[in-house]
């Protein structure tokens, strides 16, 4: 199965609080990226978050549209995203949705790890067409 690695920018991160209570405070988050690397190209994606009044321990879900290419390849795809983190110790996942990609990824699926070190995010994504 084909890896892509590379890293990506934060562009924008608008934040929306929707439910502070004791326990974890629930929100929404809209964040554009510009990835370099393997997958060359922008992406939206909207995440609902819980934050903990625990330093470190937090999780989200989301969606990521991707635009752009892979490996040379001209399309879009979406990414499911999990993530949580347990006192620091985190996890960030994501798989491409079902039949999501288009153009030169269509038939594209997948699945990969976003990785932050040092505030600097790269990531991984094995994948097939087909």
């Amino acid at each position: 199965m084909p890896r892509a690695n590379g890293t990506f920018d934060i562009d924008g991160w608008e934040p929306e609080t929707y439910d502070e209570r004791e326990g974890a405070t629930l929100g929404r988050v809209h964040i554009t990226k510009t990835f370099h690397g393997d997958l060359d190209g922008t992406s939206t994606t909207d995440i609902m978050t819980a934050m903990t009044q625990v330093e470190g321990s937090a999780a989200y879900v989301g969606f990521e549209r991707f635009t752009g290419t892979l490996h040379g390849r001209k399309g879009t795809f979406v990414l499911h995203h999990t993530a949580r983190g347990s006192r620091g110790e985190q996890s960030m996942n994501w798989m491409i949705v079902p039949d999501s990609g288009t153009g030169e990824l269509h038939g594209i699926h997948g699945e990969g790890q976003i990785i932050v070190e040092g505030g600097a995010h790269s990531y991984y994504l094995d994948y097939e067409i087909g």
